[in-house]
């Protein structure tokens, strides 16, 4: 029955959100649309939009909102919107309803990704297809979230992660903390490990060298490119500190079954993080760094996979109902 349905599936950025059909566990990505927020008052309007221009009449509705989400309702953290269970059936006219924290989904559509979006950086072990999994957003901002599955059931707890504290080490990454703490008060992860975060490293090595030099992450990252010394030292600290939070995370969470970095920012620094310290901030746990080698570690490249985590979702809770 499950598999037969229509489902509208939404990801919802910071800019933009993006809207398709599912059907079972399948993304329709013809269907699939983009709306920029700012034309609109709230995701509601977004899927009356969307709705009246397919034709389509939904039996499910599940979205994927930038923010946290607690209860089944969400408030975007770079726009003023809220999201709920009500909203979206008084717009869509759907019985089956979620709402997910975008790394959620993300989460949910692990199993379900074509091998070409999936580039593995560290092998690890074998492990049961049942092993815990994690996932670690790197973008705008940062997050992370354990995936678990249950029989047949697929379960990823909401979090903030990048909201915690970083662990720093050395003299030199409490220089760093010192100069992003004179700039923001109690920063967290992802005020290091972002895109705005890559550029304040970037200005703490200027600052070290007693410099001002601006520049964006992108054009770090083409300096870097070009042999730059401070460009290359930026993606050093960045990818070492990567490798240490999601080393954290890993001993937290025990993702025998992977780690998997999805963002922007971690699709630009993949092709980089085994040659920049990635591997050596991810293996540095002293006693337990051995026990580190288990944890297979893959880049995730799949535009559409909050929107497939979405209909996975969705296709889970009917078959309870089934």
């Amino acid at each position: 029955m499950s598999e037969n349905i229509t489902a509208v599936l939404a990801d919802i950025g910071g800019t933009n959100t993006r809207v398709a059909l599912g059907h079972g566990t399948e993304v329709d990505l013809s269907s699939a649309r983009s709306y920029r927020n700012v034309d609109y008052p709230g995701i509601d309007a977004v899927l009356r939009q969307y709705l009246s221009e397919t034709g389509v009449a939904p039996q499910g509705c599940c979205v994927a909102v930038a923010g946290p989400v607690r209860d089944s309702a969400g408030r975007l953290t770079n726009i003023d919107w809220t999201v709920d269970r009500e909203m979206l059936h008084e717009a869509t006219g759907a019985h089956t309803l979620a709402v997910l924290n975008d790394l959620q989904a993300q989460g949910h559509a692990l199993g379900h990704i074509a091998p070409e979006n999936l580039t593995t950086l560290m092998p690890g072990k074998p492990a049961s297809p049942q092993s815990a999994r994690l996932v670690v957003g790197v973008g705008t901002g940062m997050n992370a979230a354990p995936v678990y599955r249950l029989g047949d059931r697929t379960l990823v707890p909401p979090a903030e992660a990048g909201h915690a504290t970083l662990g720093l080490r050395s003299d030199e990454e409490l220089r760093l903390l010192q100069h992003v703490s004179r700039l923001h008060e109690s920063p967290g992860i992802e005020h290091f490990l972002s895109g705005r975060g890559f550029e304040r490293i970037w200005n703490w090595l200027c600052v070290e060298e007693a410099i001002e030099d601006p520049k964006s992450a992108a054009e770090i990252m083409a300096l870097m490119e070009t042999g730059h010394p401070r460009a290359i030292a930026a993606v050093r600290m960045f990818s070492t500190l990567l490798g240490r939070v999601c080393g954290d995370l890993a001993l937290t969470t025990l993702p025998f079954g992977g780690i998997f970095l999805i963002g922007g920012v971690a699709r630009h620094f993949g092709p980089h993080l085994l040659s920049h310290g990635f591997p050596e901030g991810f293996g540095d746990k002293g006693r337990f760094s051995e026990f580190m080698a288990q944890f297979p570690i893959h880049l995730l490249t799949d535009d559409y996979a909050a929107l497939t985590g979405c209909a996975c979702h969705l296709t889970e809770q009917l078959q309870l109902h089934d």
